[in-house]
């Protein structure tokens, strides 16, 4: 049996395929299986073709199954694998499970004929169970939590399959050795470290089908496990551990776990960095963990996840959020610890609209500037998805996923749309991923300019330019709604080049007298360089800092580079970011050192911002000491 996960993104390093893990080590754990059933996964990543998918499926032993861990972005892939596969092994059996074809048998079986069983829920179980059918030419009718076709064509479903209540009876693919940590140098294999120390939310929002498991109890891997998944992780160097839980952060068992957590990174160094998806309403848990991450050090990105904050949109969402006053204070309490932080909306629910929308995101902004706006997708199983003509959905497929991309709704029209993905484009592209950061609360407390006012005035210029990188930021808006990936390109221009920086400042030089008044513009000017200057970088020398140097602090590589500016942009920062400065500083020189975590080359093209937030500069000024100048490398 071979079983194939496939990421949605093309990075230098593998993703770990942790569903397809818990698939293996549960087989291999079967005391009978593991006699009869040799288990290999094929982990790919986003830019692999079928091409590449087949000849190195068919490359060795044919297998008798075949199971594929779908997602939207990797089911035709997988569509066109099975086609190949049943014209190699005509009786062989091919299983797809995961999110996007559970409950769906009738729609995933009639497009792709060549798969013969679908699994409904948490698979490792009905996996067993079903390999235990095959191999004794069983009655596959006997199989909970499945949709196949039988004899005369018939799609059926069996009884749906409990909730495994013990988690801890799967085993642990970390542990088994089923996912190997290190690769051929001895280093982490992965890009990060995934983990799952619980499964189900209690939630139901419209939009969301997390695992299945909404409106479901929350369930619980142990202390132990966890703390001796953290161990072996610690031990392999995994730099980032990124949580695979829909709510983390309200549960007492999710203070265990920090605490493990600090316990193992004070021994072994690592990890170094936590990710998840933060619980929408915050407890008294979840600020003691806060207190103990800033307390340690250890790095994370602390999610505001309200979706919108039209009252009409929640109420489509079946969501509440947070009282405003109650975000507004987390914001403030997290900024003052020094804590990064960014939000959550969603463009396109029924009940918004552009004007509701953009003041939603302005008002966010006020509080904190990076905001991940998304177009809304119909995910399979939601309520969005199942009531479309309650709330007037047009919608296509994509052409190369499986995603249900939103035209228009009830309360939206196709060119609103096209606008409001216009801004997502660029709002994405320059706030959320933190190619600029200061220049919006400075320009909002110098005068009082909006967030969206600043991105779009920041489209117009660019996109009325005619060098070549101006071109591709303008093919890439224009082409964002129909191609996701269109953003990753656009970022590794941002990032790399110079010819980026004449862009942002040649806007300046051409709109900043019409946001603000005349006695900030050298100002800005100067704190728009310094922004520039301390985003992420993934090459020194292509960004023109030849004086740049390399050593190991704190046992992390860094790049330093010298920097000098007319005004003092540290105190500028600190000053719009409070929003409290009345008049445009005065002129003066400093110089500032910045310091970026070394290994961004990596990333510069990915669209995870969770992990880019890691790599912005720190700053702080040298009072006239000067570094040794070294040539970077």
């Amino acid at each position: 049996m071979k079983i194939i996960q496939q990421g949605v993104w093309h990075m230098s390093r593998e993703s770990m395929p942790l569903a397809a893990g818990y698939l293996a080590a549960t087989v291999q754990g079967d005391p009978e299986l593991s006699e009869r059933c040799r288990v290999e996964i094929l982990n790919y990543s986003g830019a692999t073709s079928p091409w590449e998918m087949a000849t190195r499926l068919l490359d060795g032993d044919v297998p008798d199954v075949l199971c594929f861990s779908v997602l939207g972005w990797n089911v035709r892939q997988f569509g066109a694998l099975a086609e190949t596969f049943k014209q190699v092994n005509p009786n062989g059996v091919v299983v797809f499970g995961g999110n996007h074809v559970s409950h769906q048998a009738e729609r995933t079986l009639r497009q792709w004929p060549e798969v013969d069983v679908i699994v409904n829920g948490e698979g490792e179980l009905t996996l067993v169970d079903l390999l235990s059918r095959i191999a004794d030419g069983g009655d596959l009718a006997e199989v909970e939590g499945i949709s196949y076709r039988d004899a005369g064509g018939v799609v059926r479903s069996t009884a749906e399959r409990a909730r495994i209540e013990n988690l801890d009876i799967i085993p642990s693919p970390i542990l088994s050795g089923v996912l190997p940590l290190h690769d051929d140098t001895g280093a982490f294999r992965y890009d990060v470290a995934l983990l799952e120390t619980n499964r189900g939310c209690p939630y139901h929002c419209s939009f969301c089908y997390w695992g299945g498991a909404v409106g479901q109890r929350v369930r619980s891997f142990s202390r132990e496990r966890l703390r001796a998944e953290l161990e072996a992780l610690a031990r392999a160097k995994a730099e980032t551990v990124v949580l695979c839980d829909a709510n983390f952060g309200i549960l007492p068992a999710d203070l265990e776990f920090v605490r493990d957590l600090v316990e193992v990174r004070r021994r072994h160094g690592y990890p170094r960095a936590l990710e998840t998806s933060w619980a929408k309403n915050k407890s008294k848990t979840f600020y003691e963990i806060v207190d103990i991450m800033r307390r340690e050090g250890i790095r994370s990105s602390f999610t505001l996840a309200l979706q919108t904050l039209s009252d009409d949109a929640l109420a489509t969402m079946n969501r509440r959020n947070m009282r405003i006053n109650a975000w507004r204070d987390l914001t403030e309490r997290l900024s003052g610890d020094g804590m990064d932080i960014y939000a959550e909306l969603i463009w396109g629910a029924p009940g918004e609209t552009p004007e509701s929308f953009l003041a939603g995101y302005d008002e966010l902004a006020r509080h904190v500037s990076r905001i991940a706006a998304y177009p809304l997708i119909l995910l399979p199983n939601t309520e969005y998805a199942e009531r479309k003509d309650l709330y007037g959905f047009v919608t296509v497929r994509g052409d190369r996923d499986d995603f249900e991309y939103v035209l228009a709704n009830r309360d939206m029209s196709l060119r609103q749309n096209l606008d409001m993905q216009r801004f997502l484009f660029w709002a994405r592209l320059l706030a959320e991923n933190l190619v600029l950061r200061r220049v919006f609360p400075a320009l909002r407390a110098s005068g009082g300019v909006r967030q969206s006012r600043v991105i779009l005035s920041i489209a117009d210029h660019i996109e009325a330019q005619p060098g070549p990188g101006a071109r591709l930021l303008h093919r890439a808006a224009a082409n964002s709604t129909a191609d996701p990936d269109s953003l990753s390109p656009a970022l590794e221009f941002c990032f790399t080049s110079t010819e980026f920086d004449d862009l942002v400042l040649g806007w300046w030089q051409a709109n900043g007298s019409s946001l603000v008044a005349a006695e900030w513009l050298e100002p800005l000017a100067e704190l728009i360089r310094f922004d520039l200057d301390s985003r992420p970088l993934p090459d020194a020398a292509t960004r023109g800092l030849h004086g740049a140097l390399t050593e190991v602090r704190d046992g992390e590589a860094v790049i330093i580079a010298e920097r000098d500016y007319a005004y003092d942009v540290l105190d500028m920062c600190h000053g719009t970011a409070e929003g409290r400065p009345s008049a445009a500083p005065r002129r003066g020189p400093v110089r500032i050192e910045l310091t970026w975590k070394a290994g961004f080359a990596e990333l510069a093209a990915s669209t995870n911002h969770e992990e880019t937030a890691h790599y912005v500069a720190g700053s702080r000024r040298l009072d006239g000491a000067r570094l040794p100048a070294v040539v970077a490398h």
